[in-house]
């Protein structure tokens, strides 16, 4: 038992460093420098809340948080919703069931600046060409404004996650005991009654994941807003992890940009705790 102990902690040791070196310790020094005046370079000074009091009455930060918000919202419901709807399409007895996995799953396997730009050309050469040769002026000058850009976002990250999260959704559906399908299709129980009263309070566990995932991974997007829009037109499709980037590494105030990843890190935590808490309480009692 002493040995495994043994083992089991030099095992575990690098991983425990590496985070610590990584992630807690710089969140330690990145809370302290947001009291003070640092930017990157001179030595800093302690300015109190200061940092703290500006970001509240940024409007372009505020701008941000709003936008990340209302992109999160529609992200997680169509991610999840679509996520489910392939599970259970991949789920069912058929040959290419396997296959569909691996071309559902896919996406996922694409960096984030590459898939931003495909899916920019996609909107911009592709859409522009369609409205032309259709005549619907709708699909012309997509990213060219908040709407389009915004519905643009939303498009690419759901077509990059849903099948993640399809992969969860899987795992909860294939451990259903069959036994209670079973049961259920000789009570004379029809495929949507087996679905929402059989599978569906057995997978709730899968939603507390899944949920946690597309919550944190919509909240932080960098990359596919840098690649497919910038922020632009005006920064109006900014995201928060730009708004604070831009913050740090164009205007090259750290500690103002420090204070704002404080803010974003207590919102998003705040939110992603509250989903999990209401998420295991619907748990327990399903």
């Amino acid at each position: 038992m002493k040995n495994r102990s043994v083992s089991f902690w030099l095992f575990l040791t690098p991983t425990l460093l590496a985070l610590t070196l990584v992630v807690f310790f710089p969140f330690i020094y990145g809370f302290i420098f947001s009291f003070t005046d640092w930017n990157g370079l001179t030595a800093s000074e302690f300015v109190g809340l200061a940092n703290y009091l500006e970001a509240f009455q940024d409007g372009e930060f505020l701008d941000a948080i709003v936008f990340t918000i209302m992109f999160a919202v529609v992200s997680i419901i169509l991610v999840n919703i679509i996520g489910l709807g392939l599970a259970l399409l991949v789920t069912q007895k058929m040959k290419s069931s396997n296959l569909l996995r691996t071309v559902f799953f896919m996406p996922n396997l694409i960096g984030g600046l590459i898939l931003g730009f495909i899916w920019q050309f996609i909107f911009v050469s592709g859409f522009d060409a369609m409205g032309s040769l259709l005549g619907i002026e709708a699909l012309q000058g997509w990213l060219s404004t908040t709407g389009t850009g915004f519905w643009g976002l939303v498009i690419l990250n759901t077509w990059q996650y849903a099948g993640y999260i399809m992969i969860i959704y899987i795992a909860y559906l294939e451990s259903v005991p069959k036994e209670l399908i079973e049961a259920a299709e000789i009570d004379g129980a029809n495929g949507f009654q087996r679905f929402w009263k059989v599978k569906f309070p057995l997978v709730a566990p899968a939603f507390t994941i899944s949920l946690f995932l597309t919550l944190s991974n919509a909240f932080k997007l960098y990359d596919q807003n840098l690649a497919l829009t910038n922020g632009g037109p005006y920064n109006s499709t900014q995201m928060l992890a730009m708004e604070i980037y831009n913050t740090a590494f164009s205007d090259f105030d750290m500690a103002y940009a420090q204070s704002k990843a404080v803010i974003f890190f207590i919102l998003v935590a705040a939110v992603a705790l509250t989903q999990v808490y209401y998420n295991k309480k619907r748990e327990v009692d399903l």
